[in-house]
């Protein structure tokens, strides 16, 4: 929380277990009933939707780029996904480890690679082109 501008419901790093400022990070999500989104998405099959994947993903990605004290008190937003891909369901009592790794940076433009595991096994991955704003 001392670098994300997040905040519940929408922080979705509940613990950074290693960053480099300004070249990678590895965050923590825990994934649980609890969680609002599981309330529609699915009533009888709850699955963590791919778009909030992304987004925790995203974040650990921001804890990345914001820890670095060139970068803090920006707000990063988003330009581009590509290369995306989901590989099995994120459900109620998983660990979303989200691995990032940024890939340039210039001008306040950059991108970065992430990929997202659940006990070792690769459930998404993508790449994401970025912008550093001012909070003004």
């Amino acid at each position: 929380m001392q670098y994300l501008p997040h905040r519940y419901p929408m922080l979705l790093v509940d613990r950074v277990l290693e960053v480099v400022p300004g070249k990678s990070c590895r965050g923590l999500k825990n994934v649980t009933m609890n969680e609002a989104f599981f309330q529609g998405h699915y009533p009888d099959m709850p699955i963590m939707p791919g778009v909030l994947i992304i987004e925790a993903m995203a974040q650990a990605a921001a804890v990345m780029l914001l820890s670095a004290p060139e970068h803090r008190g920006k707000v990063p937003v988003i330009g581009g996904i590509d290369e995306v891909k989901f590989r099995r369901p994120v459900v109620p009592g998983d660990t979303l480890i989200s691995d990032t790794e940024l890939i340039f940076f210039r001008s306040g433009i950059g991108k970065f690679k992430a990929v997202g595991t659940v006990e070792g096994e690769i459930v998404a991955q993508m790449e994401m082109t970025f912008k550093l704003i001012g909070k003004d």
